[in-house]
């Protein structure tokens, strides 16, 4: 074909082209369609890796509803032993911190003057009870009246008293320990005059301490003697058990509550009275609930929430709880025996978000 014009020519030319262009073009979308290896539509699927938990299985067990309040450990008996004559402290025969027994001598008051009495007082006895005899058988010959006869008597009878008192003071110039206890004060030196009525020593009873706790008088019906408590000192955390010995009858209508006496028999050496306790005492048992580790539990918004692993991912759980302690809650709804409950880890999960068990816990089931 024979071109006669140039506008003929670039006309020719833009028609052979054209397919060409159509061609590229098409490429051009054909690429800008296909994604990274192939797939079809938008990236990577959006999932975040499994998150590591360890897990415990719930449980039937028995659990308690327990009281505590905080009291002051006392002693059985305390006394303040008092000179009961006058006189100088001749010797000490016991110490703070010692361990005595009932009638273990722990003080001596010079004793000499009553000594000398209580032989005075013999002597006149003596003197008076032979005058007494010499009458006996002059009044059966009536070479006495009645009247001297029973003057005899009587003062023979006032004599006998006299060395009787005579010989007890003399006894009191040792002072002894009134009750088995501990001397937990001295209150006089060796050479001071004391006088009858002087403080010369505390004595306490520690063995068993008490602890009085007052206990609301809702709980009065479960409460009972021989009942064991558990205790533990605000000092240095020491666990001790302790039986409820004495349950008070009646009321404070004040507080509305009830005294309860703990006596605690066996105790660390360092325990003294005086110290702080916390006491825990059982208000009412359950058998055969499901327990859950404290840990597992959570507080999202007001509600109580439990993670369970089933399957490799995690199914949140709003629980209803019951009874709880150290260690345990009691779950009346939401959680079935056996289940594996989410003990660590918890916090970060969201509802049906992957898991993986950490080494120790049911793995296996995660798998």
């Amino acid at each position: 074909m024979r071109l006669s014009t140039p506008a003929a020519f670039f006309a020719l030319v833009l028609a052979a082209c054209a397919p060409l262009a159509l061609s590229g073009c098409d490429a051009g979308d054909s690429n800008a369609q296909s994604g990274p290896g192939g797939r079809q539509g938008g990236g990577p699927r959006d999932e975040r890796p499994p998150v590591p938990v360890a897990v415990a299985p719930a449980a039937l067990g028995p659990i308690a509803s327990t009281y505590t309040a905080t009291a002051t450990l006392r002693v059985e008996a305390e006394a303040e032993i008092l000179a009961r004559v006058s006189g100088v402290v001749q010797r000490l025969m016991a110490e703070e911190g010692d361990d005595v027994g009932n009638g273990r001598a722990l003080l001596q008051i010079e004793n000499d003057e009553y000594a000398l009495r209580v032989k005075q007082a013999e002597a006149r006895t003596a003197n008076l009870r032979a005058r007494f005899e010499r009458m006996q058988g002059m009044v059966d010959k009536n070479l006495v009246s009645e009247e001297e006869f029973d003057t005899a008597e009587a003062d023979l009878a006032s004599a006998e008293a006299d060395e009787a008192l005579a010989r007890l003071e003399l006894g009191y110039t040792t002072v002894r320990a009134p009750f088995s206890g501990r001397v937990v004060e001295r209150l006089v030196d060796p050479g001071q005059n004391v006088n009858s009525g002087t403080p010369l020593f505390r004595l306490a009873d520690i063995d068993p301490l008490l602890a009085e706790v007052h206990v609301p008088s809702k709980e009065f019906r479960n409460l009972q003697t021989d009942q064991r408590v558990r205790l533990s000192l605000d000092s240095d955390d020491s666990r001790l058990d302790g039986e409820i010995t004495r349950v008070s009858p009646v009321i404070d209508p004040n507080s509305g509550t009830i005294k309860v006496t703990v006596e605690i028999d066996e105790y660390p050496p360092s325990t003294r009275p005086g110290d702080f306790a916390e006491v825990h005492i059982v208000t009412e048992q359950r058998e055969n609930r499901v327990l859950v580790p404290r840990v597992a539990v959570v507080t999202e918004k007001g509600e109580s929430i439990v993670y369970i692993e089933a399957d490799g991912r995690a199914d949140r759980r709003v629980v209803t709880t019951g009874f709880s302690d150290e260690d345990h809650f009691e779950i009346i709804s939401g959680v079935e025996a056996g289940e594996h409950v989410v003990v660590k880890g918890q916090r970060s999960l969201r509802h049906g978000q992957a898991v993986r068990v950490l080494e120790g816990g049911a793995e296996s089931s995660a798998r």
